[in-house]
């Protein structure tokens, strides 16, 4: 039985191919913030779990039978959640309030099957910004175009991103999107990969 995606990100498919799992996507398409806003007061690892939660419940209803995988990430910093940036002028912004800031990134999974949530976790990250010139941020969103635009930190890790920062206490595969060993884990006790 292959395992549905409940998620369109380009790094959470990436991640699930990278490591073998066999999936379909089938992305949620939720109206993400106005969850947020409801969650607002919860706190960023309730408020990611729920999403990934609630991404999983909506899409299982679509497939019968099968384990779906919802997934979220939100970035909490300086008391509110940050969302994607709608412009580079935004992005520039941004980095500049979080150049040598730390800021808390959680990213979450979450089971479910015939509408039933079978498992949730979610796996914080502290993120530390070097101190960055205006001129690197410049030429760093030069080389990254309009694709940063897709990433609420306007980062990615994996690539580029990896210099903006001094420090990470977390997860590599949580700051990438998705809290994969957790996920492989548990994939194994749903008998969806060989243990």
């Amino acid at each position: 039985m292959t395992l549905v995606l409940a998620s369109g990100s380009a790094s959470r498919k990436a991640l699930l191919t990278a490591a073998g799992v066999a999936f379909t996507a089938d992305p949620a398409d939720l109206d993400e913030d106005a969850l947020m806003a409801e969650l607002r007061d919860t706190g960023a690892e309730v408020m990611a779990r729920t999403l990934a939660e609630q991404k999983a419940l909506t899409v299982c209803r679509r497939h019968a039978g099968r384990v779906v995988l919802g997934g979220d990430s939100v970035i909490a910093f300086e008391g509110d959640y940050l969302s994607k940036c709608g412009s580079l002028d935004q992005a520039r912004s941004l980095l500049q309030r979080l150049s040598g800031q730390t800021h808390l990134l959680v990213s979450a999974a979450a089971l479910a099957r015939d509408g039933v949530l079978l498992w949730a976790h979610a796996s914080p990250c502290q993120m530390t910004m070097r101190d960055l010139s205006p001129q690197f941020v410049a030429d760093y969103l030069s080389h990254e175009g309009e694709a940063i635009l897709a990433s609420v930190g306007c980062y990615h890790f994996e690539g580029r991103g990896a210099q903006l920062f001094a420090r990470v206490d977390g997860d590599y595969f949580s700051v990438l999107g998705l809290p994969l060993l957790a996920v492989l884990a548990q994939l194994r006790k749903e008998g969806l990969l060989a243990s």
